[in-house]
């Protein structure tokens, strides 16, 4: 059984952008935000550990981390953060999914 990093990185990520809301701007919603959605990222990431057929937390978390984030880009046309978590949950689902379809 191996451990499920590409879904725990995601989950350090997003609550590591949390934290920085919080630190540059005094968002306490931001603070919130991040880490519930991290720590919801970092279970689906234990999930899919235990049983890598279990994505629904995961998949629920970064779909609607995407839709918030992708309505907040188009609004304010800013990169940072909500440019940067699209490009993110991107690669990170790429490289998830061709080490899924391709394993070492």
């Amino acid at each position: 059984m191996s451990q499920d990093w590409i879904g725990y990185s995601y989950a350090a990520l997003v609550s590591a952008g949390g934290i920085m809301g919080y630190v540059k701007a005094g968002s306490v919603t931001s603070l919130v935000a991040g880490l519930f959605f991290g720590f919801l990222a970092g279970v689906g990431a234990y999930l899919m550990s235990q049983n890598p057929t279990d994505a629904r937390l995961s998949l629920g978390t970064s779909g609607t981390l995407a839709i918030v984030m992708g309505m907040r880009f188009l609004n304010s046309w800013k990169f940072m953060p909500a440019g940067l978590m699209a490009i993110a949950r991107y690669c990170l689902l790429m490289l998830g999914w061709n080490t899924n379809l391709h394993p070492h």
